[in-house]
Parts: C-alpha cells; sequence; structure tokens
C-alpha cells in the first residue's frame, strides 16, 4: 500500500474512533441531566433520594412549583417510564409537578437492588410513602396526585388504600384488573381475531393447541400495546433520546426488568389478578387505551363499575393500547385537567383536606 493512502486510511480511522469516543462520552457524560425550565417558580430537579435505607433516582419537573404534585408510578414491575419523560409529559408540565422515581433495580435505580431482600411489594410500598411524605414537605403540599400505569397502577391502589390521607386521586392507566383467567381470555380472543385477519396460520396453529402463553411479543405484533405501531421500537428510540438516561441507565433499562421481575415477592393481599380492593376513601379516575390488550381495558372499565370511591371517572383514549399516555399525550393532559377540576371541586365541597 502506497503510503499517501495508508496516511489517509490511517486518517479516517482516527477521525471515526474520535466520533465513536465523543458519541460515548455524549452519552456517559453529557447525559444524565435534565434540561432546565424558565420561570422563578420551576423546578426541574435530577436526584437521588434515599428510600428505606437505599438511594433511588427521582426525576421533579414543573414549569410552576405551585401546580398540583402528579406522582407517577411506572409498571414492570421494573420498567422505568423516567427515559420516556422527554416525549410525553412536556405540556403536563405546565399544568403540574410532575415526579417520576426509578425504583428499586429499574433504570437509574439498577444498583438499589444489590440487596435482593429489598425487593418485596411491602417494601416497595413503603418506599412510595416516604418518598410521598418528602414530596408533601417539600412542596408544602398536605395531598398529592398518584398516577399507575400497569403494574404501577396495582402499587398505586395499594397505596391509596394504605393512606389515603396522603392523596388527592389515583388516576390509573394501563389498570390492572380482572383475574388471570380472564386476561388471557381476552388475549387470546384479540389475537385468534387478529391472526384470521392477517392470515397468520403459525400464530393460528399455536393459538389452536392451548395452553400457550401468550407474550407481549404477541400484543405488539398486532397492537395490543401500541396501538399503531407493531414492535417496541417507538418506545426503545425515545428511550435512547432521554436526556436523563446515560449510557449505562439505558443498558440497564432491560436488565433491571428482568431482574426485579424474576425477583419481586408479592407478600401483600390482594395479589395482582388474583383479587381487587372494592372501596377507597379519595377518588378514582381510570384512563384507558381502547385497544390494551396486555391489561385489558375492558376489565379495568368493569373493576371501576364495582368499586366504591366518593369520586370516579373512566375516559376511553380511541388511538391508545397500553401506554395512553405515551401515544397520546395531548389527551392525556387534557383528561388529567379535567381530572383536577373535578377533584378540586370535590375537596371544595366540604370535604377537608
Amino acid at each position: 500500500m502506497k503510503a499517501p493512502l495508508r496516511r489517509a486510511l490511517t486518517g479516517l480511522a482516527a477521525l471515526v474512533l474520535v466520533v465513536i469516543i465523543g458519541a460515548v462520552f455524549a452519552l456517559t457524560v453529557l447525559r444524565g441531566r435534565t434540561p432546565g425550565l424558565p420561570g422563578p417558580r420551576s423546578v426541574a430537579s435530577l436526584e437521588k433520594i434515599r428510600l428505606g435505607g437505599v438511594e433511588q433516582g427521582v426525576l421533579i419537573r414543573g414549569q410552576d412549583r405551585d401546580k398540583p404534585v402528579l406522582l407517577f408510578l411506572h409498571g414492570g414491575p421494573g420498567m422505568p417510564a423516567m427515559f420516556l419523560a422527554h416525549e410525553f409529559q412536556r405540556a403536563l408540565e405546565k399544568d403540574f409537578v410532575v415526579v417520576h422515581w426509578d425504583r428499586r433495580g429499574a433504570g437509574k435505580s439498577y444498583a438499589a437492588a444489590a440487596d435482593r431482600t429489598g425487593l418485596t411489594v411491602s417494601r416497595t410500598l413503603e418506599d412510595a410513602f416516604e418518598l410521598t411524605r418528602i414530596l408533601r414537605s417539600r412542596f408544602g403540599r398536605d395531598r398529592i396526585y398518584l398516577a399507575g400505569h400497569s403494574w404501577g397502577s396495582y402499587l398505586g391502589l395499594l397505596a391509596v388504600r394504605g393512606h389515603p390521607e396522603y392523596y388527592l386521586a389515583f388516576v390509573g392507566t394501563g389498570q390492572m384488573a380482572g383475574d388471570r383467567g380472564r386476561v388471557e381470555d381476552l388475549r387470546r380472543e384479540f389475537l385468534s381475531r387478529a391472526a384470521a385477519e392477517t392470515g397468520d396460520a403459525k400464530l393460528r396453529k399455536r393459538l389452536a393447541a392451548p395452553p400457550i402463553e401468550v407474550t407481549e411479543d404477541d400484543l405488539f405484533r398486532y397492537g395490543g400495546e401500541l396501538h399503531a405501531s407493531r414492535s417496541f421500537m417507538p418506545i426503545l428510540m425515545a428511550g435512547l433520546r432521554a436526556p436523563e438516561y446515560t449510557l449505562r441507565d439505558i443498558l440497564n433499562v432491560k436488565r433491571g426488568a428482568d431482574l426485579v421481575g424474576r425477583e419481586m415477592v408479592n407478600d401483600v393481599v390482594p395479589k395482582p389478578l388474583e383479587g381487587e380492593i372494592p372501596r377507597f376513601d379519595v377518588p378514582v379516575f381510570f384512563l384507558l387505551g381502547r385497544h390494551d390488550f396486555n391489561t385489558p381495558s375492558r376489565l379495568a372499565a368493569e373493576y371501576l363499575d364495582r368499586l366504591s370511591a366518593p369520586l370516579k371517572g373512566v375516559a376511553w383514549l380511541e388511538r391508545s393500547a397500553h401506554f395512553p399516555f405515551f401515544e397520546e399525550p395531548e389527551r392525556f393532559r387534557e383528561e388529567m385537567l379535567r381530572i383536577d377540576e373535578q377533584v378540586r371541586s370535590f375537596w371544595a365541597a366540604g370535604r377537608s383536606r
């Protein structure tokens, strides 16, 4: 190889190496922080808060710290929502102080699961109460909003049952409800229709030979997880753009979801999909994706009809499946504002705060 060509290739290789190093640097050093918000009353904080003796990642964002505080409980039980916050909640930050908490083992709190004995529902619930007390104190609130997605909707209902005096209302989305048998039946019915409509002979054969475990991949492929997509890719791509997540945090998303899903011990009654809580002392609302077959929305709506609460309501997001806040963020915000208006009237009508 002639010297000029060799020098050119060497220079090109060096340039590529610099670009790769720069990209890694950007992911690991320049990221891992949350963008600031304008205004003297705004809050934009990414921090570690000690809950139950271990540090856990918490993101707090809002344009006005005097707005209602909304604590969002992610699903999984180890699948964070913080890495999607930049995609769906910027408008919501105008009207709420939105708080995301990566629980033990999830995302930015992966290291908090080093002691597996903390991976119990009762310990997670106590962590939620501790964080709630911190938020109430920091923002001078008697009560805050609690929202829960998927497994987080189960945790959220346990929380408002345990300490109703902490919360203005509970908002469930991707709401867990019903028993396991009915959930599986509705999933199979949905996939059977999809297989017949698309001519998916392989899926039809699998469904015709039960017992078969319906997977999330099956549900994604036919819009039962994300209505407008046929894969996890939109969530993955959004997560890769999260300013709050370093490369290590991103790699820990799947590791943490697998770990917590495998190790979580449910030591609280009722267990998810094995029973239900019939009565609550705070308002309860469900924001349901019409096409959700991960946690079938039909079962959540039926549960809402049965449960007793001083105020309750349901809204259907017609272009969503299991992730309404991510799939229809503007509509989700509109519904949260309607809920806030109803809840304010409820507490103002003689109920003590």
